[in-house]
């Protein structure tokens, strides 16, 4: 980031991640480290009208407002306020003449204003403006299907960095910050475990580690279990992530149905979909696309499945007419850590039932690890 922004002309770092990545954190620790010539702008908190927003980025900003011009339109007309918002960003100058670095969070919300009159391209206009400013900014957003698709045409000065999950590696410093594990070898073991729970996306591994050190036995199996229950810190992480995509989605109800078949059993094609759902594929492949359009379903060869399987574990268990019990949450989190561990070899999970045995029949009782 640092590099794109000094090159010479200085390029637009646009992160890319998803729920939970660490976007956010990333551009308030660039902030502080590129000083006072900075303004951060959360764009998803402000982008209401374009009136409204213009007026949020103006009045927070130490940045002097630009002057009016002769005869300029109404500033309160969505049309007006907008031109008014790219010129006050391309243009802003610090109360000590310098030129500004812009971190926008969250910048494809301003598709937003394209609802209002005069503004169908308002999210292409708003991009080319910041191409054509002397300032420097940094972008960033959740929705990845939608960044490429936008920025296939785009200038070229933008530079896309995506973020990538956590490594083992970056885990266990997570583990040993929160001094969970007795020794090195069981840190190296429960980092190994949280890793693949979660898939290494930074908040589930934050909350997870938590989570275990909060149950005290080093079982990262049994806290997933209890973090899954509703009202639990990873479970709300989850329906936050949920409830957000959807709702900047279209077909919101015919959505969810599809990830409620899908968090039962994937990957299903587009007719085995549709056949579950009860609709024709012709419908169900526009429902489809919508859910890939917000980054919640990855396609592979023709077969459809969900993109975060934690956010697929928490709508099989909260997608029925009651809440979870202590026995489903059990039976669920054992059944999906098996699924990322189906090598290992493990005791059973504290509210977990023991399967029963018999000839023929292979114990199901495991769980991640055993500590005595």
């Amino acid at each position: 980031m640092l590099t794109a922004l000094e090159a010479a002309p200085p390029r637009i770092p646009v992160v890319v991640g998803g729920c939970g990545s660490g976007r956010t954190s990333l551009l308030n620790r660039l902030g502080v480290r590129l000083g006072a010539d900075t303004e951060s702008i959360d764009v998803e908190r402000v982008a209401t009208t374009p009136e409204g927003f213009l007026a949020a980025v103006t009045t927070n900003s130490r940045c002097p407002a630009l002057p009016a011009r002769p005869g300029f339109e109404d500033p309160r007309a969505a049309r007006a306020a907008f031109d008014r918002l790219c010129a006050f960003l391309a243009q802003a100058r610090t109360p000590a003449g310098r030129s500004v670095t812009f971190l926008l969070d969250e910048v494809l919300e301003i598709r937003t204003f394209q609802s209002f009159p005069g503004l169908r391209g308002a999210l292409r206009e708003f991009l080319i403006a910041l191409c054509d400013s002397p300032n420097r900014f940094v972008l960033t957003t959740r929705f990845a299907a939608r960044a490429r698709r936008l920025f296939r045409d785009a200038p070229d000065r933008f530079d896309f960095i995506h973020l990538p999950p956590l490594s083992p590696t970056e885990v266990s410093a997570v583990i040993a910050s929160i001094d969970l594990g007795a020794s090195e070898g069981e840190r190296l073991e429960l980092s190994r475990i949280i890793h693949a729970l979660t898939g290494g996306r930074p908040r589930y591994v934050r909350l997870l580690a938590d989570a275990t050190a909060a149950v005290g036995a080093g079982d990262p199996v049994s806290a997933l279990a209890a973090n899954m229950a509703p009202e639990a810190p990873l479970s709300m992480a989850c329906r936050f992530c949920f409830e957000l995509r959807l709702h900047r989605a279209r077909g919101y109800g015919a959505l969810k149905a599809i990830l409620q078949v899908l968090s039962r059993e994937e990957p299903l094609t587009l007719t085995e979909v549709a056949a579950r759902l009860g609709r024709t594929p012709g419908s169900t492949k526009d429902y489809l696309s919508w859910l890939e359009d917000v980054d919640l379903l990855d396609v592979r060869q023709k077969r459809y499945s969900f993109a975060d399987p934690v956010l697929r574990l928490w709508v099989r268990l909260h997608g029925q007419v009651t809440p979870p019990s202590e026995d489903d949450l059990a039976r669920e989190a054992q059944e999906y850590a098996v699924a990322r561990f189906p090598y290992m070899e493990t005791g059973p999970i504290a509210t977990a039932p023991v399967a029963a045995s018999g000839p023929g029949r292979r114990d199901q009782s495991w769980s991640m690890i055993e500590i005595d």
